[in-house]
């Protein structure tokens, strides 16, 4: 079955050649579509939808929840709907939108642009693919081979095949069924091929990059979770570390005297006070500073809070004194995608990282519905993940020399402050890379762009809008996603690029520049904090 459906693009090309040669691209192209063969997967609707006229399934949930009116934005595309089947239990939804092209030109653009999904998937992002076919592309999306929200993993339960479709395997066959359709539909080939995500997503596009190098020409990857086993297993520990003992636990409401606390202390040495730490790893903020002195309060921490804090920071080490996975740097502690969210939840075992470690672990790696978290060591834990599960979850390998060599252009990218998957873990990343492929060779075809102030994949205090969710300016200066397409198509690498904080209403009430690791935006010492050109990229000092 695997071999049918690797070929299956070669097969759809030759049935659909005379049909999509030298035929004017209408609306009743689509339909056609319904008449394809494609060994190894289904096809289940083609058809055109009207401009205006979609609306996203009841069943969808997409989040951020998306005003019903964007949808109406829409021009005219071709729905295209297929399962594919790698294996006996496979059943990989996949929906390929085409711009249908009219008479006064071509709406397409020529290029692909695949969409990644966060948590354990189980939804295609129609959002996402609206913005992607509002601004010309073709556009494709994927449930991963199973249905429920995103931190939900019990479809995963006694059914590895649908852990290794979620895994690797997922993407890939959509990325096969989207470029046959696109094939069959405009008789021919997209120009380029591209694929974004964020922390899934992240790993995903890693996972593409490594794994299948000629899928897609360039590769957005934010806040990976690519160390996958060793992320939840971290998960696993600072779950127990804020519960096991109950006056460990930190209640959201004491994070905001968290946050003044390491604002005090960091954010005036990186050269400006505005609430943002430009490079958290230089902020040495100890949390017995904030201890209790006079009673218990919502001002100060308890001495086994203080204890569970410096843990959550210095990050879980093995029995041996090995880091497992880095820990969370300090800043941006407090607000609706801080710490509330994903690591201290409303109560005990409420958390966001509590769910997905609990997910995983039950249905994955031991498989048992009733597994107890407290009464697992997290040796064990990790030991059991890494063999039951790296080589399909783990996105590591950092010999990337088959992509570059085929051309293609990687970026990463991450918020300094996110709460769910340590920054420290995607630099460390790159510097693998750049360890195994020599930093001239890195850099030729691989960046990393930190976002200070950044929570995950957004949020946060600092500016976090730059063109990584598909909106935003559309020039290179102010759009990652624009600056890949360029370095793609006309060879240009990108530079420093402009993030902007959109607060009521005001998209340029604050901007601040992204800069290539390993340099960082430096306040010049003067001008407007707020303003991007108050500031410059350097290397810093060590």
């Amino acid at each position: 079955m695997r071999k049918m459906v690797i070929g299956m693009v070669g097969t759809v090309l030759l049935s659909c050649a005379a049909y999509g040669q030298n035929t004017p691209y209408s609306p009743q192209s689509c339909e056609r579509l319904a008449q394809l063969e494609l060994p190894g997967a289904k096809i289940l609707l083609a058809q055109t939808v009207a401009a205006g006229a979609f609306t996203p399934p009841s069943n969808s949930t997409p989040r951020p929840v998306v005003d019903a009116s964007f949808y109406k934005t829409l021009g005219a595309f071709c729905r295209f709907m297929a399962v594919a089947m790698p294996s006996a239990d496979s059943s990989i939804q996949v929906e390929v939108w085409m711009p249908v092209n009219d008479q006064n030109g071509s709406a397409w653009n020529g290029k692909l642009q695949g969409q990644g999904n966060g948590g354990f998937a189980g939804e295609i992002g129609y959002h996402q693919m609206g913005i992607a076919v509002h601004q010309g592309y073709a556009t494709v999306g994927t449930d991963t081979g199973h249905s429920g929200a995103g931190t939900d993993a019990s479809w995963a339960l006694e059914h590895p095949e649908k852990v290794t479709d979620y895994g690797y395997r997922g993407i890939h066959e959509m990325t096969l069924v989207a470029k046959a359709a696109i094939k069959a539909f405009y008789g021919k080939d997209p120009q380029h091929s591209y694929f974004k995500g964020c922390s899934n997503g992240g790993r995903q596009a890693l996972m593409e990059a490594q794994r299948f190098s000629g899928d897609y020409d360039g590769i957005l990857a934010g806040a990976p979770a690519n160390f996958f086993t060793h992320l939840l297993t971290k998960a696993l520990a600072d779950a127990q570390a804020t519960t096991l003992d109950p006056s460990s636990y930190i209640p959201s409401s004491k994070l905001p005297a968290i946050a003044r606390a390491v604002n005090a202390a960091c954010d005036a040495p990186d050269g400006v006070a505005d609430g943002i730490l430009n490079d958290p790893r230089n902020c040495h903020f100890d949390p017995a500073k904030i201890v209790c002195k006079d009673g218990d309060s919502e001002k100060c921490l308890t001495t086994a809070q203080v204890i569970t804090l410096k843990r959550l920071y210095q990050g879980p080490p093995d029995s041996e004194g090995h880091e497992i996975f880095p820990g969370y740097l300090p800043g941006a502690e407090e607000g609706s995608g801080g710490w509330g969210a994903w690591i201290t939840g409303s109560a005990p075992g409420k958390s966001l990282l509590f769910a997905f470690a609990g997910g995983y672990f039950s249905n994955m790696v031991y498989e048992k519905a009733d597994w107890n978290y407290k009464q697992t060591s997290v040796d064990q834990a990790l030991k059991a993940a890494d063999e039951k599960t790296a080589q399909v979850l783990n996105a590591t390998e950092t010999n990337l020399a088959a992509f570059k060599a085929r051309g293609g252009k990687l970026i990463l990218y991450h918020g300094w402050n996110d709460p769910a998957i340590s920054a420290v873990n995607t630099i460390n990343y790159y510097n693998q890379v750049v360890s195994k492929m020599g930093e001239q060779e890195t850099k030729a075809f691989a960046m990393l762009y930190m976002v200070p102030g950044m929570q995950h994949c957004g949020g946060g205090p600092g500016p976090d809008s730059f063109g990584q969710g598909g909106g935003g300016a559309k020039d290179a200066q102010h759009n990652v996603a624009v600056a890949l397409e360029q370095w793609v198509e006309k060879g240009i690498a990108p530079t420093a690029i402009v993030a902007t904080k959109d607060e009521g209403g005001d998209p340029a009430k604050m901007t601040r520049l992204l800069c290539p690791y390993p340099q960082i935006a430096k306040y010049k010492g003067k001008g407007n904090p707020n303003d991007a050109a108050s500031f410059a990229c350097a290397v810093e000092s060590k």
